[in-house]
């Protein structure tokens, strides 16, 4: 009789996202499968753009220096139009903000890294943490799940041998094609077919080239043809071609490595070129969200749950994103600390916020004008589930500002502490007590929590509230410094726990 491996949460899709949750599972102690069809990291540098909020989840797994060095300096986060590389009239927008501007809001802010390069700094992490767990050259075949797991049938895509694995959870990071999604039978909603690309990455000297207007992005305008993004901004590009998949061959264009060089030649005005091309892949310009995030024991993150305009970098930080939401709330079920309800405040929590940077980016690419990484649309998403209580005390309302600034749901600001450290340094890996003022009360109630496995641990940090931080640094409940008359009660953040964690009372 063949006996299936067992996992507890079986991860399908090995690229920024399905690596990501992989590193943050193993942060919190929950061993994992994660399989990848492709026989290792992305070829292509699908994108770039990183975000504030993406940076400090790298900064609490250690590899924010890493990806940092890694990455294009801020100097190089334009925009630029003009009918090919070479025009003198060109326009340049969108300047990053300058070395420490913008501190106020986050120690970690965004900046560009190759997809290439950060799925290798983050699946070599990866297997560190999780040695023999992350297998590339592994296939889902297909699965079947009933109320108490998942059996995903595996290939070896080298071998062609085949398994079983007995998963109590299945998360699907495999992208928009997702096999885990259409297994599940999760439908997606939206608009398709918006534009359709073949990305062309190249080698050739455009450095000397475009030294005095050094860009992100390169947007050609009319009579120019499809646009260049900078990889290193020397001799590594990638030019992304439109095509119509009615009228052009692209399969044919894909294998006619002459005829892509003409192609890149043209475009960036310069018949003498030498271009080299490395690789190339074709996609297709979607805006959709997929109406569950969750189904029974399978759960979809990233590409997979949606899909978004390239413009302004968002796919893959959003993907991040639901990553560091969904980690927490697996290990919380599998210790036992939390209900499975929990697992429901994922969509929740995280849907909401799919659509509204897909319509932020779907304004981006119809406008066609300047746009960047929008730190600040991903820094102040505020969360509405049960996983929130709203707690005895809000923030004063700015009328000023569209957007929530702290508070329960929103993400923990950052304050700089005396020892060069962040706020965002004291949070994790369980819940945090974040107070002011440390009293015996706030100690007591933590205590009792921690007695009965819900474990709290208290520090000192200079907020104007007291507040509870759930791991993924986002405030789960919060108290005026000095607390209400009741609220005192040694048992009262246990209740709060109780009902954050959709457990049953002891």
């Amino acid at each position: 009789m063949h006996i299936p491996e067992t996992t507890p949460v079986l991860v399908v899709g090995g690229g920024p996202v399905g690596l990501a949750l992989s590193l943050l599972l193993s942060g919190y102690g929950v061993e994992h499968l994660l399989v990848e069809a492709r026989p290792g990291t992305s070829l292509h540098p699908k994108a770039r753009g990183v975000s504030a909020r993406s940076m400090e989840v790298l900064r609490r797994l250690g590899l924010e220096e890493e990806v940092r060095r890694a990455g294009l300096p801020s100097s190089h986060v334009y925009f630029y139009r003009g009918r090919d590389l070479v025009d003198p009239d060109f326009v340049r927008t969108g300047l990053a903000p300058a070395a420490g501007e913008g501190a106020e809001r986050t120690p970690s802010p965004g900046l560009l890294c190759p997809q290439d390069v950060l799925e290798t700094i983050l699946a070599r992490r990866a297997r560190q943490l999780a040695p023999g767990s992350v297998r590339f050259a592994t296939r889902l075949v297909s699965f079947t799940q009933d109320g108490d797991g998942v059996d995903a049938l595996l290939e070896d895509r080298d071998s062609g041998e085949r398994r079983t694995v007995r998963a109590q959870w299945l998360v699907g990071c495999d992208g928009a094609s997702s096999p885990v999604r259409a297994g599940a039978g999760i439908a997606m909603e939206g608009l398709t077919g918006l534009g359709h690309f073949l990305s062309v990455r190249f080698e050739a000297p455009l450095g000397p080239v475009v030294a005095d207007r050094a860009s992100a992005s390169y947007f050609l305008t009319a009579p120019g043809r499809g646009g260049f993004l900078a990889v290193d901004n020397d001799r590594q590009w990638i030019y992304q071609h439109p095509y119509d998949p009615a009228e052009d061959d692209v399969a044919e264009l894909r294998g006619d490595h002459e005829r892509l060089a003409r192609l890149v030649r043209d475009a960036a005005g310069l018949a003498d070129l030498p271009v080299t091309v490395r690789d190339t892949t074709t996609w297709r310009c979607d805006a959709r969200t997929a109406t569950a995030y969750r189904r029974s024991r399978v759960l979809l993150a990233g590409d997979a749950a949606h899909v978004m305009p390239p413009t302004g970098g968002h796919g893959m930080n959003t993907g991040i994103g639901d990553a560091d939401n969904l980690a927490w709330k697996l290990a919380a079920v599998l210790d036992g600390t939390a209900g499975r309800a929990l697992l429901d405040t994922y969509q929740d929590e995280r849907r909401p916020v799919a659509l509204a940077v897909t319509e932020l980016s779907l304004a981006n690419s119809r406008a066609r004008t300047s746009y960047r990484i929008d730190d600040e649309l991903l820094l102040t998403a505020a969360y509405r589930s049960t996983a929130v209580v709203e707690g005895e005390a809000r923030p004063p309302v700015d009328p000023e500002r569209t957007r929530p600034d702290g508070g329960p749901g929103a993400r923990l600001p950052h304050r700089p502490l005396p020892d060069g450290r962040s706020t965002l340094d004291l949070v994790g890996p369980g819940f945090t007590l974040l107070t002011p003022h440390p009293d015996g009360a706030r100690r007591r109630q933590a205590a009792a929590a921690t007695a009965v496995g819900l474990p709290v641990t208290v520090r000192t940090a200079p907020l104007d509230h007291t507040v509870l931080v759930r791991p993924d640094g986002h405030i789960a409940w919060q108290q005026p410094i000095q607390a209400p008359k009741g609220s005192a009660d040694d048992t009262h953040l246990l209740t709060v726990l109780r009902a954050i964690l959709s457990a049953p009372r002891a």
